[in-house]
Parts: structure tokens; C-alpha cells; sequence
């Protein structure tokens, strides 16, 4: 068989598309509960594929029932995950019209807040809006608009004060909420000694593509949460560090 030159294009492109589609859907899984969940799937449609062979009507009429419904199954598993995909084709950068100092200042400014915090026991919740909107996923909320400043972060979080619980969003470079209600984990292998902010952290960053960072008052240690999980105890240079390739700035 013969192929034309418009045909072998055509069959490149189609390979190099579907290629991009598994590397990109192999990214947005990696690490997460995704994964382990097809892999179940993975392992029952095996289970039928045998039982059909071996000739097990029962077993194959109760599997035939869940593959009648498969799809809709797949939607609900991985609502989080298809949403994520979806709203990441519209993708938005952290900083719009910031310039590269400005860029390194806000993420001083967060890490110096973050630390000067752990240091005297004041617990925060810091989130960073990446490319997925997070509106519809944080309840309430105070809108701020303000730029990211160590001090204002201080004084968000300050015991007592009217604004201190709850998250600070972040998002462009400045602080856009404050006192945001972030939805928990409900991930069973989470410890119990974490609190709510971790498990809020935990929540949002499963959630979404954002990133969270905890100040523990009680332990007086920072760490950040990426995709539902948890690096403690943090140095500063490390948190810097971590942020900025998170985030993409060069310094």
C-alpha cells in the first residue's frame, strides 16, 4: 500500500496529538488518587475480559452492569480532575503585567511573612491562584484587592482580628480575598494531628492547581501543599525556591 505525502502528515500529526494527550493526561494524574482509582478500573475490566473467557455467567452479568454505566461512573470518579483539564485550556499566568523585580518582591514578601509568622506562632493559610480559577471553589470571602505586602499578610492574620481566619487568596501578584473558606480534604490517609488549615490546604490544592501554604502555630513550622500534598517544616530558602519554580519566575 501506498500512502501520499498529504496522507503521511495526516497519520504524524494524528500520532503526535495523541501522544500530547496521554503525556499531558500521565502530568495531571501524576501523584494523585487518579491514579490508583484506574488502576482499579484497569483491574476489573481485566476481571471481565477473564470471566467472559472462562465462561462465568454470573460474574460477567454483574460486570456487564457496570460497563453499561461506565462513563458516567468515569465522570464522577474524576469530576475534580476533568474540571481541572478543562478549565487549564484557558490557562492564565500568575502575574499579568508585573515586571520580573515585582515578580521576585511579592514572593519575598510571602515568604517573609511566612516566616516571621512561624516565628511568633500565628497560624495562616496562604493560597496562590495559578491557571485554574478558584472563585467557585472558595466560599465567602472578603475582597481585598491589595497589593502583597509581609505586613498586610501579618495583619490579615493577626489573633483576633476580624479577617485572621480563614484563607488570603492570592492571585496575579496581589492579594485578592481574605478569610476564604476552603473545601477539606476528605483524604482518609491524611494524619490526624493535622488541623483544619491543613486539611483545607490539602482540600483546594486537590482541587485545583493551586498552592497553599500552611503556618502551623501550634509547631511553628511552614510547609507548602501541591496537588493535595504536603511538604513540613520548610526553610526559607527552600520555600522561595519551590515557589519560584512553581510559579515560573526566574531570579
Amino acid at each position: 500500500m501506498v500512502f501520499t505525502l498529504k496522507e503521511i502528515i495526516v497519520n504524524i500529526l494524528d500520532i503526535i496529538l495523541v501522544a500530547i494527550i496521554i503525556y499531558e493526561t500521565i502530568i495531571l494524574i501524576k501523584g494523585t488518587r487518579t491514579v490508583q482509582m484506574l488502576l482499579g478500573i484497569l483491574l476489573i475490566a481485566l476481571l471481565y475480559l477473564v470471566a467472559q473467557y472462562l465462561g462465568m455467567p454470573t460474574i460477567t452479568w454483574l460486570l456487564d452492569g457496570f460497563i453499561k454505566y461506565f462513563v458516567l461512573i468515569l465522570i464522577i470518579l474524576f469530576q475534580n480532575d476533568i474540571r481541572r483539564a478543562l478549565t487549564e485550556v484557558g490557562r492564565n499566568p500568575f502575574f499579568t503585567g508585573v515586571s520580573r523585580s515585582e515578580e521576585k518582591h511579592v514572593l519575598d514578601e510571602i515568604v517573609k511573612a511566612s516566616f516571621q509568622m512561624a516565628s511568633r506562632r500565628i497560624g495562616a493559610l496562604i493560597v496562590i491562584e495559578r491557571r485554574v480559577n478558584i472563585k467557585d471553589i472558595v466560599e465567602d470571602g472578603i475582597t481585598l484587592d491589595a497589593k502583597v505586602s509581609s505586613e498586610l499578610l501579618m495583619t490579615i492574620f493577626f489573633p483576633r482580628t476580624p479577617l485572621h481566619d480563614g484563607a488570603v487568596i492570592i492571585k496575579e501578584g496581589r492579594i485578592l480575598q481574605a478569610k476564604g473558606i476552603l473545601p477539606l480534604s476528605t483524604n482518609p490517609e491524611i494524619p490526624r494531628f493535622f488541623g483544619t488549615r491543613h486539611r483545607a490546604a490539602m482540600g483546594i490544592t486537590e482541587q485545583s492547581d493551586a498552592i497553599a501554604i500552611v503556618v502551623s502555630e501550634e509547631e511553628g513550622i511552614v510547609s507548602l501543599v501541591v496537588e493535595g500534598k504536603i511538604t513540613r517544616g520548610l526553610q526559607q530558602s527552600d520555600l522561595f525556591n519551590q515557589l519560584a519554580e512553581l510559579l515560573e519566575v526566574k531570579v
